[in-house]
C-alpha cells in the first residue's frame, strides 16, 4: 500500500463527519441513524446553524479510497471456495460470509491464507477430536464392566 492511500485513508476518517438524526436526543425511540428531515417547520432543513449539518457532496470521502476498508484493501465477500479464485492479495481481502459453516469455513481461510490473501473475519474453528473421544468411552466402558464384574 502506497504512502499517498495512506494518507487518503486518514484524510477520509479524520473528515468524517457524523450526521444524527433531528430529535434523536429528545425521544428514546429515535436512533441516531440518519434520516432527512423533511418538517414544514424543521430547523434541520432550513439549515439553521446550531441544529446539525446536513449531508452534502463535500462530505464524501477520495475517489481513490471510496469503499476501501481501513486496512486498505478492497472487500471482497466470499460464500465459496470458487469465490476466492482470481483474486489480487495486493489489493483484495476477504471477508468470509456468515452464512458459511465451519467445515466450509475453515478450507478457506486455509485456502485464502495459503494463496495469499487477508482474511477479515478470520475466526478459530474447534474441531472435535472424535478419534480420542471413542477411545475414551471405550476404556470407560470396559472399566465399568470389571466393576461390574467383580461385584
Amino acid at each position: 500500500m502506497t504512502t499517498e492511500i495512506k494518507r487518503l485513508i486518514r484524510v477520509r476518517t479524520d473528515k468524517g463527519a457524523e450526521f444524527k438524526r433531528d430529535g434523536y436526543g429528545k425521544k428514546k425511540q429515535l436512533s441516531a441513524s440518519w434520516r432527512k428531515p423533511r418538517g414544514q417547520h424543521n430547523k434541520q432543513r432550513e439549515q439553521k446553524k446550531a441544529k446539525g449539518a446536513l449531508p452534502k457532496p463535500g462530505f464524501g470521502s477520495p475517489i481513490a479510497v471510496r469503499g476501501m476498508h481501513p486496512s486498505g484493501f478492497f472487500e471482497v465477500l466470499a460464500f465459496t471456495l470458487r469465490d476466492l479464485e482470481g483474486l489480487d492479495p495486493k489489493t483484495q481481502a476477504v471477508r468470509i460470509s456468515a452464512t458459511v459453516g465451519n467445515r466450509k469455513r475453515i478450507a478457506m481461510q486455509e485456502k485464502a491464507i495459503s494463496s495469499g490473501l487477508k482474511v477479515l473475519n478470520v475466526r478459530v474453528v474447534k474441531v472435535p477430536e472424535t478419534a480420542d473421544d471413542t477411545q475414551e468411552t471405550e476404556e470407560d466402558n470396559t472399566k465399568a464392566a470389571e466393576v461390574k464384574e467383580d461385584e
